[in-house]
Parts: structure tokens; sequence; C-alpha cells
């Protein structure tokens, strides 16, 4: 039996996608509507292929849709097939400097191969043969430009990594595609500051219909990393531009995965797993709030089903917020008041808070009646 979590399925109003051709990278569709994917990028030795599959074991099991993997060398390559073969999730070989890669990871089954021109020795030379080699491979192409590897001759040109220099070198190099037919391709254009990104992405979506996937590039440690992503993927998603995305933070690349689930759902472009709702605290609170909801957070790591969980520790919102969450509570005086679908169930002392939370929980994901608790009234 399928039990009604009370979450919504989708936001009151969704951003209309702009329209763009559909390429596949493996069994994921990209573009033309398709959900916006998550990306992320191992940071092992993808020589050393049992580390890089844990690595994506972990990956996918946050919720991601695609990986990268770095192929900077010739071990690299080799390890291409073992990892495919055994990926539970498509994988994108990431390519730089040596053109001979990109065939060696069609040669591996590749969900799609991603190229950055401006550091490739002789790519322009190449195009042909790649073009011909993926398109009898079935695989697509990613033009993926960097602001910290332009083209030295479009930075010539602009004097610096504008969004103006950004698209032109992305449209070049797809130019040089199409010259041989070959279309199945995705655009990034990537720059550290996040305003760059939009004005690049605004530009790219007037310019072309390839899908396009969005990046701030070197966005930094986690906090920060996380925030100028989330503005520069929040404008442009609303926008209804963007097909695939990747928050690039220095921290695990599970991280980056969960931080860009979270912007897709707060969007309204992916269902929603568990949210906390809490409050950051103020002078009237009597109990430490920000413990309580790390300790609550910790709890439901990993909680497979869609709820929303209020942690709220005062009177003024306290309970209105509880009672609009799937379960909620509200604390102070020692104690907190249990919520389940906007009724009290509890009150508890304040160390059962969490066990009382969680017993709630399972009991409403299966389906049964809340418990009656150990006493009523308010905390």
């Amino acid at each position: 039996m399928t039990t009604d979590l009370g979450m919504p399925a989708v936001p009151p109003q969704m951003p209309v996608r702009r329209r763009s051709r559909r390429i596949h990278v493996g069994d994921v569709p990209v573009g033309d509507g398709a959900p916006v994917s998550v990306q992320t990028m191992t940071t092992t030795l993808t020589a050393d292929v049992d580390a890089t599959l844990q690595q994506i074991a972990g990956i996918t099991a946050a919720g991601c849709d695609i990986v990268r993997v770095a192929v900077p060398s010739a071990d690299d390559a080799e390890a291409l097939p073992a990892i495919v073969a055994k990926s539970p999730i498509p994988v994108v070989a990431d390519i730089h400097f040596q053109p001979r890669y990109v065939f060696a990871a069609l040669d591996a089954g590749c969900a799609a191969v991603r190229v950055n021109p401006g550091n490739i020795k002789r790519f322009d030379d190449r195009v042909a043969d790649i073009a011909k080699a993926a398109a009898a491979a079935g695989v697509p192409i990613r033009i993926g430009v960097n602001a910290g590897s332009l083209d030295p001759r479009l930075l010539a040109k602009h004097g610096s990594a504008t969004p103006e220099a950004l698209v032109e070198s992305a449209l070049w190099e797809c130019s040089l595609f199409e010259e041989h037919g070959f279309t199945d391709l995705k655009i990034a254009v990537k720059h550290h500051d996040p305003m760059t990104v939009v004005a690049a992405n605004r530009l790219l979506a007037k310019s072309c219909d390839y899908p396009l996937h969005l990046g701030v590039t070197e966005a930094g440690p986690a906090f920060q990393g996380a925030i100028k992503s989330a503005v520069a993927f929040g404008i442009l998603l609303a926008e209804g531009i963007g097909d695939t995305i990747r928050v690039s933070l220095s921290a695990p690349p599970v991280e980056q995965v969960k931080a860009g689930i979270h912007i897709l759902q707060s969007l309204g472009l992916r269902p929603r797993r568990l949210e906390i709702v809490s409050c950051p605290g103020c002078g009237r609170l009597q109990v430490d709030i920000h413990r309580l909801a790390a300790q609550v957070e910790a709890a439901f790591d990993g909680f497979p089903h869609p709820l929303r969980v209020a942690v709220m520790g005062c009177v003024v919102n306290g309970p209105g917020e509880s009672r609009e969450a799937d379960i909620g509570v509200s604390s102070g005086n020692g104690k907190g008041q249990i919520f389940v679908r906007g009724h009290v169930v509890a009150t508890v002392p304040e160390a059962q808070i969490v066990d009382a939370l969680l017993e709630q929980a399972l009991r409403l994901t299966d389906g049964l009646p809340a418990g009656d608790g150990t006493e009523g009234g308010r905390p």
C-alpha cells in the first residue's frame, strides 16, 4: 500500500523549460524537457579502478545521475572499460591535452566524452576523426569551455574570459563538429563568477538549441561554493535554462551531489526527499536549536521517504510550523511537543525528542496511526 506522505509534488508554478534538442548520456535523457540531471566528478585516480568504483557507488546512493572521470594518462584510459562495465550510472570521460584519449574513451564504451578545446593540442585538426568515431559509437560530445583554459585566440580577442568570449569559443567549436554533420552535442561554459555564468548561458540559450550544462567552476569551499552555485543555477533554472548541473565544491563528490539535488528540489525540478524546517534561533529560545536540528538531521540521514520535519524552538512560530509539516516538534522548558500531520500526539522530555520524531516518521511511512505519546498539552 502506498502511503500519502503529504509532500507537494510540484510547486504552484513550474519554470517553463527552454526548448532544446535532446541527447542521451547512456540511459539518461538530456534536453528537450527531460528532467534536469545532477552530475559530479570523481576525485580518485581513475587508474585505481576499485577506488573509483567505490566513489561512484557513494554518489549514486546520494542521487547522482551521471559521473565524469578524468583521463589525463594512458593508465587512466586503460582503466575505463572496467569502470564503465561496473558503474551503475553513465560514465563520461573528461579529456584534456591529448585527443587520442577521446578514441580510447569511445572504445571503452563511455556514455559521453567531455572535451576542452582550449587546451587540447591540435584539437581543430582532429575534429573530423572525433566526429566520425563518436557518430559511429552513438556517443554525444560535451564541449566544455572554462574561463581558466579559454582558447588563447579568443582570450586575445576579448581581453579576458567575458561571457561573450566563453560563448564564442563554445559555438566556434560546435561549428567545427557541425561541418562534419555531428550535432549530438552539449555545451558547458563555466566561470568562477556566478553572474558571468548567468550572462554566458543566457547568450548561449539565445544562440543555439543545444542542451546546456550549468556549472560555477572553482566555486570554492562547501559553504561559499554552494551559495555561488545556487545563485547562478537558481536564476538560470527559474528562467528555464539548463539541462544538467554540477555543484563544483572543494568538498567530497557526495556533498556536491547533495547540494545539486537540494537546489533542484528547492526549484521544484526534482521530487523532494527529506526536508528539515528549523528556526535560526533567537533570544526567545529555551532549547539549543542548533544542536537539536543537527541531531535530527543526523538521525534522519538516508531516510528514504519524502517527509517534511519541523524542528522549532519557541511558541511564536513553533506550533504553526510544526502543524504544517508532516512531523514536527515545538520545544521549550525542557520538553518537546510532537506533532504529526497537524495534531499533537505527544509531549516528551527534551532528551527524547529525536527518538520520538524518528518513531513517528517510521509509523507514518508504514501507514500506522500516530502514537499517543506520554502526555499531551503545551511544552
